[in-house]
């Protein structure tokens, strides 16, 4: 099948300012998820920035670079951009590979292109992984995600969800991971019809979204479906802090 990544790169990041030209085992950030991705089935691999030092580098390792705005309000504004920039058609399918997740694993980028592309009723598909620990679950950090029995996303949340009634009636019993239910948590890699896309930029953002600060829900607020699936693969978290770079230059540099 036929389908693109695209991989937004800003260089103003408030905690980690540059992260996508930090170096990495003798490379930058950003190419080493380019080749990543390169390792996956896309045809293309689109690296989208708004600032002329990244879109130099990445054209120095050989990567296809599109300019777009500084101005965009969310990263779904800059894929847009992108494919309408590029002329994609309507029931085009790409991906949003994140510019700082070095060791995306480029079978779940194959995962989500093909899940999409197999559910009609789709506009976007998405990865979870299982939640095992009870601070995980009551995390605000760590955004739940419950699908029906197709893979249909019915809700994101913030909130531990859903909620075991029975077992949390007691406050002592919030501190252990509740049986009977398989929880999720949303992995932030997604694929798109670019219909969606070119809708999505069109629509104000919505209550739910604003309230648990979730753009997910701007696109289910909407009649959107989402498709979710259990990751084949477990990809390692992304950087957002200096502690995280350091910990990414410790691993990558032993392999």
């Amino acid at each position: 099948m036929s389908f693109t990544v695209i991989i937004p790169a800003r260089y103003a990041s408030s905690r980690l300012p540059g992260k996508p030209l930090a170096e990495i085992a003798g490379k930058p950030m950003i190419q080493h998820v380019y080749e990543r991705a390169l390792e996956s089935e896309a045809e293309r691999v689109i690296v989208a920035t708004d600032d002329q030092r990244i879109a130099d580098v990445a054209a120095g390792f050989g990567a296809e670079v599109c300019m777009t705005s500084p101005d965009h309000p969310s990263g779904t504004d800059r894929l847009q951009e992108v494919v309408k920039l590029q002329g994609f058609y309507a029931d085009d399918i790409v991906v949003n590979v994140q510019g700082d997740e070095p060791l995306v694993p480029p079978r779940i980028i194959n995962q989500v292109a093909h899940n999409l592309k197999a559910e009609p009723d789709a506009s976007i598909a998405t990865l979870s992984e299982p939640i095992e620990d009870i601070n995980s679950l009551m995390n605000p950090n760590v955004v739940k995600v419950v699908s029906d029995v197709r893979g249909k996303a019915l809700y994101f949340s913030r909130a531990p969800m859903p909620w075991p009634r029975d077992q949390f009636s007691d406050p002592e019993a919030r501190n252990t991971m509740p049986e009977g239910f398989s929880w999720q948590r949303h992995i932030g890699i997604y694929a798109y019809r670019v219909k969606l896309l070119n809708d999505f930029v069109t629509w104000p953002p919505a209550p739910l979204e604003e309230t648990e600060c979730l753009e997910q829900l701007r696109a289910m607020w909407n009649g959107a479906g989402i498709h979710v699936a259990v990751a084949d693969e477990l990809p390692p978290a992304g950087v957002d802090t200096q502690e995280d770079l350091d910990r990414l230059r410790a691993l990558m540099e032993k392999a």
